[in-house]
């Protein structure tokens, strides 16, 4: 039975990127893998990729979307920059590094079939989360597996909802960042966020909003634009990033990656060239009175958004907002589990006045949307990743219990393996059909019909005979062979009497070979006394194994047709 095998791959504490011995004890990843595919810009999906084709040595084609692709190389030099140029690291990967990497790049585009190779092909579907987010359909012969990377399945202010076809693969991959979570409206949200927004603003205090560069930024940016032209509001809006305006350049130029609101609007009035937000500097964080600042990175562990808190923290009249996900142990995670004291560089304790707020504008899907997603694809198997143990165990069960269809959740490093079920499919003439069912009794749904036929291989080298037999069933073999039942068939001795005028040559297996046409004899597994015979030849050798299996015909038991 085919078997499908997946193996985490995620960085420990102490390694920056991921063990990739895990593929390979020795010799080179390009030996080992096909392709590979990146589902978006976010660093924990790309942040590794010049490390694991310039450094460790993978030459193969890499696979992202038109956007990922123009967005991934900004996102990495200034990951380098930061970890090399201000932290000092060795052992990273270079400027040239990132271009040399990208060249390996091939863009696709959604719903867009590519074939890898002979027998691999990949499919992207919009995946929502960020600007150019894609998952992936991975298919060999009729096995396939699904991989969400981050996706949201509801549709925000500047993108549409993750959607995917009803495509069954046997196995999805998907994040579960939100296991356990289901959000309230999102209307709802936005409303208490302005509310906030506001009411800090106009009491003369500071609001500190930490975000990523892309994504939720362009999302809260266009949601407080909108709410500043309405109130006509005069309170500065303050984005901290030298990425923005690359950012916005970029959601322009990918605009039909949006939702369709603002793809109707782009004419008269693009909604990324912001009037009230403008660029932010340092000095600004000390101006006195009221001001908004979006602030990178978005979990408070370092940036410059550590360094305003650091400064608003004290004053009561302040607020910070917390838009999305913090990882434990970083000061976003502790400022919302409830600490108010905290221990920074130096041993120096910060106490935190200024009020906390959480409110989820991450763009993954909640426990909802992740059902949502597997009621949508069918997928007869769900592995989870990207997400907290306990939270998963929790929807695994869920998924189990709902949807009956075995659900993993391996740690890092672990290799789970997946038994499926191929089918072959066969494709048959209409008009055959229509001239056997006219030969016979009227057709029964309860009793089918089987026919005689030959079945072409898909490589086009090798053809399958099989007998059609009184009380007989087709079956597929492993090998992925057609073979055909018979009750009473007789075994090789009997084969062999009635091929007496043939060159027969008896194999150590059992079966025989009568010049080079291969023929097997053997008992069912779950009916010992039904035999199984199957008659196999090359497209070169086809008038030899026709009369062959016509010779055969004629030789079997009395009553068989």
């Amino acid at each position: 039975m085919p078997e499908i095998k997946v193996t985490p791959l995620v960085p420990v504490f102490q390694r920056r990127f991921p063990d990739f011995s895990y593929i390979t004890q020795n010799g080179r990843l390009t030996d080992f893998l096909d392709c590979v595919i990146i589902s978006h810009f976010h660093l924990d999906h790309c942040g590794a990729l010049p490390y694991f084709s310039e450094m460790v040595g993978y030459d193969g084609p890499i696979y992202m979307t038109h956007p990922t692709k123009a967005i991934c190389p900004i996102l990495l030099e200034d990951y380098r920059k930061i970890t090399v140029d201000k932290k000092g690291e060795t052992n990273f990967f270079t400027s040239q590094m990132i271009k040399d990497c990208m060249k390996k790049v091939v863009a696709v585009h959604l719903h867009q079939t590519v074939q890898v190779d002979e027998e691999l092909e990949i499919k992207a579907y919009y995946a929502g989360h960020v600007l150019g987010a894609a998952m992936f359909q991975i298919r060999v012969g009729c096995e396939s597996v699904v991989y969400t990377g981050d996706y949201n399945m509801t549709p925000d202010r500047h993108l549409g909802a993750a959607w995917i076809d009803k495509c069954r693969p046997d196995l999805l991959i998907t994040e579960s960042t939100y296991a356990t979570t289901i959000r309230d409206s999102k209307r709802c949200r936005e409303r208490d966020f302005l509310k906030k927004v506001h009411e800090t603003v106009e009491r003369g205090g500071k609001v500190l909003i930490p975000v990523f560069a892309l994504g939720r930024a362009q999302e809260l940016c266009i949601l407080l634009e909108t709410f500043w032209e309405r109130m006509n509001l005069k309170a500065p809006i303050y984005f901290s990033t030298g990425l923005t305006e690359k950012a916005n350049h970029y959601y322009k130029l990918f605009i039909t990656w949006t939702n369709q609101k603002i793809r109707k609007t782009f004419v008269q009035r693009n909604m990324f060239e912001f009037k009230h937000i403008k660029a932010f500097d340092r000095a600004f964080a000390d101006n006195p009175g009221p001001m908004v600042v979006f602030a990178t990175p978005g979990m408070l562990h370092a940036g410059q958004s550590l360094q305003i808190f650091r400064k608003w923290a004290g004053n009561e009249k302040n607020m910070v907002i917390m838009p999305g996900y913090c990882v434990q142990g970083t000061v976003g995670h502790k400022i919302l589990s409830g600490q108010r004291k905290l221990e920074m560089e130096g041993r120096q304790i910060l106490e935190v006045k200024m009020q906390v707020e959480y409110m989820s504008f991450s763009a993954h899907a909640d426990a909802k949307g992740i059902m949502q997603l597997i009621r949508q694809a069918e997928p007869r198997n769900v592995l989870l990743v990207h997400g907290e143990a306990k939270k998963m165990e929790f929807l695994k069960q869920k998924i189990e219990q709902e949807f009956h269809v075995s659900c993993f959740m391996p740690a890092n490093g672990e290799t789970t393996t997946i038994v499926t079920n191929p089918c072959i499919p066969v494709d048959i003439s209409l008009g055959l059909l229509k001239r056997e069912a006219a030969t016979g009794p009227t057709p029964d749904a309860k009793r089918p019909r089987l026919m005689h036929g030959t079945l072409l291989m898909k490589d086009n080298v090798s053809y399958t005979a099989f007998l059609i037999l009184k009380d007989y069933s087709v079956q597929n073999l492993p090998d992925s062979s057609i073979t055909v039942e018979a009750p009473g068939l007789t075994p090789i001795p009997f084969l062999c009497r009635i091929l007496k005028d043939y060159s027969v040559q008896h194999l150590p297996d059992g079966s025989i070979t009568v010049e080079s046409i291969l023929i097997q004899a053997t008992a069912h597994s779950e009916d010992q006394g039904t035999k199984v015979l199957l008659v196999s030849w090359t497209y070169q050798d086809e008038e030899l194994g026709s009369s062959l299996t016509s010779l055969l015909k004629k030789g079997l038991p009395q009553g068989t047709p």
